[in-house]
Parts: C-alpha cells; sequence; structure tokens
C-alpha cells in the first residue's frame, strides 16, 4: 500500500517532517480513506497516526561571562579610604598650625596638597614638613 500522498498531506496539516509522522499497522485502511487536513486531524486524536519527538541536540542559552573588561572596582571603598586619611592629615595640620610650628601660608599649601593626595601616610606628611 503507498501512502506517500497522505504523508505528505499530514506533513503540511501539522507543519512537520514526514519522517516524525508513522501510522499505524492496524488502522491503515482508515488512513487510506482520509482525503482532508480534518479528516487528518481526527485519525491523530484517534490514536491512527502518531508523532515522533523532536530529536537532535538542545539549545542552550549561554550566560555573558565576566570578563576583565566587566570588572568593575567599588567606589564606596575608595572613598573611604581617601576620606580617613585625608581627616587624619588636616587634624595634624591644624595641631601644628595651633602649635604655630608652621605659618598660615605653609598651611594653606598643605591643605592643598591634601586634597589632591601627594601625600600617602601621616609619616609622609611629617617628612615633608621636616625636609
Amino acid at each position: 500500500m503507498n501512502l506517500k500522498k497522505k504523508k505528505e498531506l499530514a506533513k503540511r496539516t501539522f507543519n512537520i517532517g514526514e519522517k516524525r509522522i508513522v501510522f499505524a499497522e492496524s488502522r491503515l485502511n482508515d488512513i487510506k480513506e482520509a482525503i482532508t487536513k480534518q479528516d487528518i486531524r481526527d485519525l491523530k486524536q484517534d490514536g491512527a497516526i502518531i508523532i515522533k519527538e523532536k530529536k537532535g541536540r538542545k539549545k542552550i542559552k549561554k550566560k555573558r561571562g565576566r570578563s576583565i573588561g566587566n570588572i568593575r572596582k567599588k567606589r564606596k571603598k575608595r572613598k573611604e579610604d581617601y576620606m580617613i586619611l585625608t581627616r587624619k592629615l588636616r587634624k595634624y595640620t591644624s595641631k601644628m598650625k595651633n602649635k604655630k610650628e608652621i605659618s598660615k601660608t605653609d598651611f594653606d599649601e598643605i591643605r592643598k596638597k591634601i586634597r589632591n593626595k601627594i601625600f600617602r601616610s601621616k609619616s609622609h606628611l611629617r617628612n615633608y614638613m621636616k625636609g
């Protein structure tokens, strides 16, 4: 029995490939009599036509990697370090000014340099003031 045309009709009805369509051996006569797409749909509902599952590899969506260009440093920590150091140095310079160990002009210059992050630490500031 040649059911090639019926397979093609089923292919067009369900929008699938011919290899996925399987006819039940016991219901071949019913399938042979089917003419319209509706007949094919009814036969599928009755179980005369079986549709196989899709074969192949499952497509996996890739996550975007965390490459070197995507790494961002935390700003909060950097700012916190700056604030701690600045406050420490300003406090020290104001004490030195109150004791009159440095002049007002030197004090203003040192404050500008503190703001520009020229001094790494308190000891670095002390060495600058001595030299």
